[in-house]
């Protein structure tokens, strides 16, 4: 693929100083602890004076509690992802838009769940996040569809449709849609590392993001099969492309004893922080805890990666991954409040 035309250095130093001021608006970590100790009115309405007010604003009427912030903060990310699309210039445009398109997957398995579970469109509705490549109305369009036969065969120009051909059937005829997930998620990253390698200007960087993400996922992966004792063979599971081969996460997977894998694992890690949490994890700890433990290292790595290279992909991608968890964390202190959970463990839920 040709380079993808930029204008110049300023445009790209202009949008990652816009990503560092929309950075410093997010929730700090500070307030976090103060609406922990909110109920849900007054969590509706702090959040009424940040970034969310005008959809808070506007869905007031509509929506009441929890949904009315879970839906409110949802709405706002899609929107604020795509203002960045518009103000995101050239090769970085291109990496961006490559990157959001995990939300297409998010989407359509909502939309098909939710349509085989008998939940009415408008609910389903709620919960989208039109951010990827897919937009409002193509949403909708899949929304009115009446089957989820109807609904594959619209996604016939989508990049996700041969994999739909594929395990859509099998899908719904063992009634889990597990494996069709696990393989969409696994055909985007092999996208998502050919445009890294295609010679866009700048693929290096977006390679090395790509990768941890892969690698993190992946690590998440064992400790899920190993809690659930998966014996079998795990590499269809595993993700290609980080930094571990499937043949090596399998022969991870195969440890039976805890400390034995975690020091195995730790041999083929290089990341100091993770080799720190690693340690951390020779003492038995629940999969969410573990999961969230090593989200909050990807981020902090992905941090790293934006200050070493400040006018590159990765303050966009990081300032996306950091407003995703935002909305995460918003979303699940008010389903947390709302199924009366101790302030302790919705807190161990955050990930700040």
């Amino acid at each position: 693929m040709p380079e993808v035309s930029g204008a110049g250095p300023a445009p790209y130093i202009y949008v990652c100083t816009r990503m560092r001021v929309r950075k410093a608006k997010l929730i700090p970590r500070e307030e976090y602890q103060r609406l922990l100790n909110m109920g849900l009115p007054e969590i509706a309405r702090f959040i009424e004076e940040t970034e969310y007010k005008q959809e808070i604003d506007e869905l007031g009427t509509a929506f009441t509690g929890t949904n009315l912030i879970e839906v409110a903060v949802s709405w706002n990310l899609a929107k604020e992802y795509q203002r960045i699309l518009q103000i995101t210039p050239g090769n970085l445009k291109h990496f961006t838009k490559a990157y959001l398109r995990r939300w297409d997957i998010q989407n359509v398995l909502t939309i098909i769940r939710g349509k085989i579970q008998g939940v009415k469109p408008g609910k389903i509705k709620e919960v989208l996040i039109p951010a990827g490549s897919l937009d409002r109305v193509f949403l909708d369009r899949l929304l009115g569809e009446d089957s989820p036969d109807r609904i594959m065969e619209a996604l016939k120009d989508t990049r996700m449709y041969p994999v739909f051909v594929r395990e859509f059937q099998p899908a719904v005829e063992s009634g889990s849609f597990a494996r069709l997930e696990n393989e969409l998620y696994k055909e985007f990253y092999a996208d998502l590392i050919a445009e890294a390698k295609s010679g866009v200007k700048g693929g290096d960087l977006f390679l090395a993001f790509i990768k941890l993400d892969i690698d993190i996922k992946n690590i998440k992966t064992l400790f899920r099969l190993r809690a659930d004792k998966f014996e079998e063979d795990g590499r269809e599971i595993m993700v290609p492309g980080g930094s571990f081969s499937v043949d090596e996460l399998q022969q991870l997977n195969s440890i039976p004893q805890h400390e034995e894998f975690i020091d195995t694992l730790m041999r083929r890690v290089k990341l100091k922080p993770l080799l720190d949490l690693l340690e951390s994890l020779k003492k038995e700890r629940t999969v969410r805890d573990i999961e969230i433990a090593l989200t909050r290292v990807q981020l902090e790595q992905m941090e790293r990666m934006s200050k070493r290279t400040p006018f590159s992909i990765h303050p966009i991608l990081v300032y996306l991954e950091k407003k995703k968890y935002e909305v995460t964390n918003l979303r699940a202190i008010a389903r947390g409040k709302e199924s009366n959970l101790p302030t302790d463990r919705i807190a161990e839920c955050l990930v700040m």
